[in-house]
């Protein structure tokens, strides 16, 4: 009777000892899952950043064409005027007819250009406040994960 206690004891040992370590296992696996899930969002998060920062860098290039070109367009106009007015002094000189269609020619495809060049800038305004909130989401996502150490300050 004793070698079956003995052997019953262990047995029971055994299993328990199996069982103990399944639910660690579990359990380690769900921290490792969530330090996964945190990472991954935490990559996310600083690719953002990194995009952001690129776009933020363009505004003033941007912003320089948009001035060029408005410039160069309101030349163009002023141009485009003297030669009308040069014409409308002398309707029948074929000459100054070619010089206000060429003005003309000029101050639309000018014009066309700053347009142009406005669209791009208020389209790269539109991205970056796009990804300025996803950077917002993303930190508050893993704020909520207990992921702060993955914050990084942005100046």
């Amino acid at each position: 009777m004793n070698r079956k206690s003995i052997l019953l004891i262990a047995i029971f040992f055994l299993f328990s000892g199996i069982l103990a370590a399944q639910i660690v296992t579990k359990d380690s696996m769900n921290v490792l899952n969530n330090q996964k899930e945190m990472l991954k969002v935490a990559k996310s998060l600083n690719e953002h950043k990194i995009k952001l920062a690129k776009l933020e860098n363009e505004i003033a290039g941007k912003t320089s064409d948009v001035a060029k070109t408005a410039e160069e367009a309101q030349k163009a106009v002023n141009e485009n005027q003297e030669a009308a007015g040069k014409l409308a002094g002398d309707a029948q000189d074929k000459s100054k007819a070619k010089d206000a269609k060429k003005a003309g020619s000029r101050a639309e495809s000018t014009s066309r250009k700053a347009r142009k060049a406005t669209e791009k800038l208020n389209s790269l305004n539109k991205d970056i406040e796009e990804l300025r909130n996803k950077i917002k989401d993303e930190e508050q996502k893993l704020t909520s994960m207990g992921g702060q150490q993955y914050l990084t300050p942005v100046n």
